[in-house]
């Protein structure tokens, strides 16, 4: 960094001035001589008269060119001579002497004296003397100069080539290294020793020979121009930590070097029959690493084309395979298959355990999908849930199928995902070209098609994409279109079914049941629009609709007296996991002034199974305002009994397909077992479905608390129910009373 700093304030040297001249003389008389021969334009001349005066004018400012007298007193000639010699050695001094004094010029012209005349002999030819004289200064100071900026520049030069963060080389003619920069040892592992000499495929990756032939080779065209190629340099032992195959990417720079020497070479057609050859003797240039530049470059291209999740192609990448794939299938004349494949419910998973396990199981799906696949297939995320699979290459459009049970079938086995096993189950569209599409976008479409028509059967399953989907497709957006407008104009009805106290004989609860009063289609059922809504995400602006619809209806009824009466509605495992669901709730009670035992929460057994943290502390938040929490449809599912002591349980409601079998079999042992545990546990106990008296008698020989079912009442408008509050529907007398 020194030679740096040095170079830059390296002053610029002076033009040539004004001379400057010092006459040292005893005798005034001939200094006026001398003044009188030296005066010219342009040239400033001064005077002293003694060695001592001659010191002080010295010192106080500089001279070109002193004439000293070697006989002066006192201070002589000399003493001033040697005090220029220490303190000004660039002033030229000229020393005049007298006949008798030749033998100290002499001494005088050894000490560094330029010349010396003798008076007053020599004055006739002092003017010439003393212009051949100032002549020698100026190119002797011009030499100094350039001596001193050469040696400057080479220092700069040095210490540019030394400190370079970049590898600085020269080859010779035959590709030795002849001079490499300390960087190398750094960079690469080699002493500089080590590669002198050597040739230049030694450190060059075996695969980039060729290439690196290319860019140092002569081109006997004159001169070469300069050659910048990337070159993979294989690193020395030191670095490569014993892996002789660790290398750096790096661009070099190759400039061909050449001499001054003229070779005559005949050229067809000059009439001189000769032009001028340089002859070639070798090559310099940098190299430089770009090893964390080309990595950088290559993740954002591999990001470019791949989900960052699960590191898998994305949609773009997987377009481009499945394009290739049908220009060599047209050409080949062979199948290829399309997947399409959706993890069901994969939104409730994300909002009930939270993104970082929802990201955990993409990454492990994403993982089993590979295995389940061919070498040559490509597996994609087209994003959030969805993944596509490229099948090239198909013998048979059915050979897609296989593929599709083995993924299921390796679904089937549960996720570690943290400290809890969970299950997943997807559903799977096929398509294959050409039967199903001759482009990448109708192959795609139609297999979405076909997944989606295994999501409205039922999800966890595969299909092959059929020509009739179509229309059922079709039918399903318009439907979708149509929710949204339903949602945007409230086309929604609430229709509430009675739940009767069989010990009371008397209607203590009401379940809101939600319809759609469809424009063309007439009044729609849940079953046919919910998982729409859920699918889409309409489901929370239904669920607020219901409730407030819900909390408003039992208002009425409560001013009406009815102050006993409850009212029960469902929630979408959807709802139970965002996070405002406990305000959402318990906001419509505040605004219609009921207590919040008046409100019945009913959620599925599983959601209580999955025992997401997040969904019991909403349970306990809403049993903390007072909120009835039920279970529906207990029993259709993998039941455990410990969720029933540990959570805010309030009431059990027996599945209708229990109720069902008591009309053949007259007796239950599910529904006496399901009895005897909601006696154990303290919880009220609801039976759905009830529609014959023998189902009801049993219930009630059974123990049942309250029933509910077409029996006592079908789903009806709040107008047609409000009647049923005062005059109950009669209840059948109990058996043997």
């Amino acid at each position: 960094m020194n030679a740096l700093v040095d170079h830059l304030h390296t002053p610029l040297p002076a033009g040539p001035g004004t001379p400057q001249l010092l006459l040292v003389d005893d005798d005034a008389r001939l200094r006026g001589s001398f003044r009188l021969l030296l005066a010219q334009p342009g040239r400033d001349i001064a005077e002293a008269g003694s060695g001592e005066e001659a010191l002080a004018t010295l010192k106080a400012r500089s001279f070109d060119l002193v004439l000293l007298d070697i006989g002066l007193p006192g201070i002589s000639g000399l003493d001033v001579l040697r005090w220029l010699a220490e303190n000004r050695p660039h002033t030229g001094v000229m020393m005049v002497s007298g006949q008798r004094e030749l033998e100290a010029a002499v001494r005088a012209l050894r000490h560094g004296a330029l010349d010396f005349v003798r008076k007053p002999d020599d004055l006739d030819f002092l003017p010439e003397r003393v212009e051949q004289t100032l002549l020698r200064l100026r190119l002797q100071r011009e030499n100094a100069e350039m001596t001193a900026r050469l040696a400057h520049s080479e220092r700069l030069h040095r210490f540019l080539v030394e400190s370079s963060p970049d590898i600085v080389y020269t080859l010779d003619e035959n590709g030795r290294f002849v001079f490499v920069n300390p960087r190398v040892e750094s960079l690469l592992g080699y002493a500089r020793d080590e590669l002198l000499g050597s040739h230049y495929t030694r450190i060059v990756h075996e695969d980039d020979v060729a290439l690196a032939r290319f860019a140092f080779a002569e081109r006997r065209s004159d001169e070469r121009a300069s050659t910048n190629i990337e070159l993979r340099l294989l690193c020395g032992p030191r670095l490569a930590g014993g892996r002789a195959q660790r290398h750096l990417v790096t661009t070099v720079s190759a400039m061909g070097v050449y001499d001054d020497t003229a070779a005559p070479g005949a050229v067809p057609g000059a009439p001189s029959g000769l032009r001028q050859r340089r002859r070639f003797v070798g090559s310099y240039g940098v190299v430089r690493d770009i090893t964390d530049r080309k990595r950088a470059e290559e993740t954002i291209s591999f990001q470019a084309l791949h989900d960052q999740l699960t590191d898998l192609p994305n949609r773009r990448l997987f377009k481009d395979h499945l394009e290739l794939a049908l220009v060599q299938a047209e050409r080949r004349g062979q199948l290829v298959g399309v997947m399409f494949i959706d993890l069901d419910r994969f939104k409730l998973v994300n909002d009930t355990y939270g993104h970082l396990l929802g990201d955990e199981l993409l990454r492990s799906f994403a993982h089993r999908l590979r295995g389940c696949v061919r070498a040559g297939d490509t597996v994609a995320r087209q994003g959030g849930d969805e993944f596509t699979v490229l099948l090239p290459d198909l013998t048979n459009a059915d050979d897609a199928l296989p593929i599709a049970q083995k993924i299921l079938a390796e679904l089937d086995k549960p996720f570690l995902l943290g400290d809890r096993e969970f299950r997943a189950t997807a559903s799977v569209g096929i398509a294959t070209y050409p039967r199903d599409g001759l482009t990448a976008e109708q192959l795609m479409q139609n297999a979405d098609i076909a997944m989606y028509e295994v999501k409205t059967s039922g999800r966890n399953g595969g299909r092959m994409f059929t020509t009739g989907m179509n229309a059922g497709h079709t039918q399903r957006l318009a439907l979708e279109n149509d929710l949204r407008r339903a949602v945007a104009q409230g086309q929604f009805e609430a229709h509430f079914q009675p739940q009767v106290s069989l010990g009371q004989g008397r209607v203590v609860g009401v379940e809101l049941l939600i319809r759609w009063r469809h424009p063309v289609l007439g009044l729609l059922m849940p079953g046919q629009f919910v998982a729409l809504a859920e699918e889409t995400g309409m489901i929370c602006a239904l669920s607020d609709w219901v409730l407030e619809r819900a909390c408003g209806q039992l208002a009425l009824w409560h001013a009406l007296g009815y102050r006993h009466l409850r009212m029960a509605v469902n929630l979408s495992p959807l709802e139970l996991v965002r996070n405002d669901i406990v305000e959402r709730v318990t906001a419509p009670l505040a605004r219609h002034l009921l207590p919040p035992g008046a409100l019945e929460i009913e959620i599925t057994e599983n959601m209580l199974l999955d025992d997401a943290p997040s969904v019991v502390e909403k349970l306990e938040r809403l049993r903390a305002q007072g909120v009835r929490v039920a279970i529906d449809d207990f029993g259709t599912r993998y039941s455990s009994l410990a969720y029933l002591r540990r959570f805010p349980i309030h009431s059990l409601k027996i599945d209708q397909s229990f109720v069902r079998d008591l009309g053949v079999e007259g007796d239950s042992p599910i529904i006496q077992a399901i009895v005897g545990i909601a006696r154990g546990f303290n919880l009220q106990l609801v039976a759905e479905g009830v529609e014959t008296v023998e189902q009801l008698q049993a219930l009630r020989a059974m123990g049942c608390d309250e029933v509910q079912g077409y029996l006592l009442g079908r789903p009806m408008p709040a107008s047609a129910l409000t009647p049923l509050l005062s005059h109950p529907p009669q209840l059948p007398t109990p058996l043997g009373g």
